[in-house]
């Protein structure tokens, strides 16, 4: 699974980094952004519950 922020769409709610740090955190323009790619089989749940938490779907899993 692998996992990606639209620049474009996010609104820095941070409701992913709540739910899973793991895998997302801030970048420089203050917007969330996947500090792993290939999200862990472990975090897979997570990162799932993060992208479905996203108020503008601006998170990416494939």
């Amino acid at each position: 699974m692998q996992a990606e922020v639209n620049q474009e769409l996010c609104i820095s709610c941070g409701a992913c980094i709540d739910m899973c740090p793991e895998v997302y955190d801030w970048n420089d323009d203050e917007k969330a952004h996947a500090i792993v790619h290939d999200v862990p089989d472990e975090l897979e749940e997570q990162a799932s519950e993060a992208t479905e938490s996203c108020p503008t779907d601006a998170i990416i899993i494939n």
